[in-house]
């Protein structure tokens, strides 16, 4: 696989963003995933990421999990693995082209909706069963399609009004057990994980390392309004760039 060194510096940054998003630093997952996709691909991208995630999450579960609360996993992780397999048959047979389009909808839709979010003076929000549902299939679908589950989970995790900690630890264990029930489509079904791209995750473990150990630092002192900010604009930006790439 000849792999440019532009596409290296963007996987790297995206590791190490990544690293960052899983010691605690959640509403940035969308930067990852379009720098991966703008560096191998859209499809490509999905299967690269997982590995890489796994490994974020096995010190994510670690790390934080004194603080797990296992109802709310419970209550949502059946519906994300439903929406898992409706992303897996409707990922399945899009052309390269559709599949980008799909994936900067994906995007953009996470974008629009983490704003929609911030910009609200009311935290209420519905906590009947089927708020859970709808809120679990769509992170299903969407971390399937683009490894964007982060604007759905993170809704309902604020509707549960969970402190800080205890919403890092049960995010933690939740995407582990999402990323690992993932695995076997993209290795058997899609064909985005193979010997090829375990060696390029291999590379990126450094970057991914470096980023946990910053982002531990980070999440204890940063400020929300302005990174956030920020990453939505950034994000917005680089989805556009990969459409018309």
């Amino acid at each position: 696989m000849e792999i440019s060194i532009t596409s290296w510096v963007l996987a790297f940054i995206a590791s190490f963003v990544l690293g960052v998003s899983k010691s605690g630093i959640k509403g940035i997952a969308v930067i990852i995933i379009t720098l991966m996709a703008i560096a191998f691909g859209a499809r490509a991208s999905t299967g690269l990421l997982v590995p890489l995630f796994v490994v974020g999450d096995i010190f994510a579960v670690f790390y934080y999990n004194k603080h797990t609360q296992w109802k709310y996993i419970r209550r949502f992780l059946p519906w994300m693995m439903s929406g898992v397999v409706l992303g897996v048959l409707l990922g399945n047979d899009l052309p390269e082209k559709s599949f980008k389009i799909c994936m900067v909808i994906v995007i953009l839709g996470s974008v629009a909706m983490m704003a929609w979010w911030d910009m609200r003076k009311s935290t209420t929000v519905p906590t009947h069963w089927s708020f859970a549902g709808f809120m679990g299939i769509m992170a299903g679908i969407t971390t399937m399609i683009g490894n964007l589950a982060g604007a759905f989970s993170n809704i309902f995790f604020l509707a549960m009004r969970i402190p800080k900690n205890e919403f890092i630890g049960t995010a933690a264990w939740l995407f582990f057990f999402i990323n690992l029930f993932k695995l076997p489509f993209h290795i058997f079904v899609w064909e985005t994980i193979t010997l090829d791209t375990l060696l390029i995750n291999a590379k990126l473990l450094p970057g991914v390392a470096l980023g946990l150990f910053c982002g531990v630092r980070l999440v204890k002192i940063i400020k929300d309004q302005f990174y956030r900010k920020m990453i939505l604009i950034l994000t917005a930006l680089g989805a556009l760039i990969l459409l018309f790439r």
